[in-house]
């Protein structure tokens, strides 16, 4: 009969940690928690899925603390000096919290995540090219629906849209924008940008972000927002078509609040001779992480504290229509 042996009891803690490291997958390193409970329990007290996520995404460095809602199955609170009880209970809700995270960042569905317009920098004929045009559906765009910025006789003036995303914990992909054509003006000229570049962030408070939805322009999105990740500045061809843009890895918005940079303008009005930027749609791809996870608490230096209410289920991409929605069970 052959003897069975747990290599990592031979690798040694150390050597174990760091082979389980090069996994990237979240669902090889669920599969590695399921094969025994010694494994499990190595998983946990390693933090294994915290560090994978954070290897994922590291805006999640800024979490102070994860707190669970609802779970009723959570064991009740350590007795008063029994650290050791407390600590094994503090590891396994990270385990929870950041093992759910971890699947559900690379399996639920890809949608829309913009929920509306918050500023741009500059708009040329307020209301009638607001930002808000960007956001029409992409099948009912028409000649008169677009956002124009001010004409500038300085082809290096930057410009920026600014807009809300559908929640406060996403992660994005891609973005995907559309310079206007002007079919109304002779020889069809694109107001296209050089080059774009995207901002992710949160308000300074939430003060700051109320009072200016659907306004023509913020005092100064520097002074507004603070922005946790900023992209590689990608070319824009002067065409009227759906430009993709793909972040070079996902990015978790911590804060909800995405601001596009138009970089360089190289397109001139005929009737002023003047410098155009004018973009006719808007379109950001990503995953929605709320309700389920909750973000709270965001401070001026970007630390908050991350909240997974342990009732909500998820429904990954392997899902149909026509059959039962695979969940993600959290009790991993």
């Amino acid at each position: 009969m052959e003897t069975c042996m747990d290599f990592m009891n031979c690798l040694g803690l150390d050597m174990s940690v760091k082979l389980l490291m090069h996994l990237k997958d979240p669902s090889d390193l669920a599969r590695v928690s399921s094969v025994s409970r010694s494994w499990r329990d190595f998983v946990i007290a390693n933090g294994l899925f915290k560090q994978l996520c954070m290897r994922m995404f590291p805006q999640l460095s800024k979490v102070a603390h994860v707190m669970e809602l609802n779970n009723c199955g959570a064991k009740e609170p350590a007795e008063v000096g029994s650290s050791h009880s407390m600590e094994c209970e503090s590891l396994a809700r990270d385990h929870r919290v950041y093992a759910t995270l971890a699947r559900v960042c690379t399996s639920l569905f890809v949608r829309d995540c913009i929920s509306e317009a918050i500023s741009a920098s500059s708009t040329d004929n307020y209301p009638a090219e607001t930002i808000d045009n960007t956001l029409l559906p992409a099948d009912i765009i028409s000649w008169r629906a677009y956002w124009s910025s001010k004409g500038q006789s300085n082809p290096a003036v930057p410009e920026t849209l600014t807009y809300k995303l559908v929640s406060e914990f996403c992660v994005i992909t891609e973005i995907y924008i559309r310079p206007f054509k002007a079919y109304f003006q002779r020889g069809s000229p694109i107001y296209s940008a050089k080059s774009v570049r995207f901002r992710m962030g949160h308000p300074k408070s939430p003060n700051d972000l109320g009072s200016h939805l659907l306004c023509d322009s913020l005092p100064s999105a520097d002074e507004t927002f603070i922005w946790t990740y900023t992209s590689p500045e990608f070319p824009m061809a002067q065409e009227s078509c759906l430009q993709q843009f793909r972040l070079p890895e996902p990015v978790l918005c911590i804060g909800g609040i995405l601001q596009i940079e138009l970089l360089g303008r190289v397109q001139t009005q005929e009737s002023d001779g003047l410098f155009y930027i004018c973009i006719s749609h808007v379109h950001v791809e990503g995953r929605c992480l709320s309700p389920a996870f909750v973000v709270e608490n965001i401070q001026p230096s970007g630390t908050f504290v991350l909240k997974k209410d342990m009732r909500c289920k998820f429904h990954t991409q392997q899902s149909s229509p026509d059959n039962e929605a695979q969940e993600i069970s959290d009790d991993q």
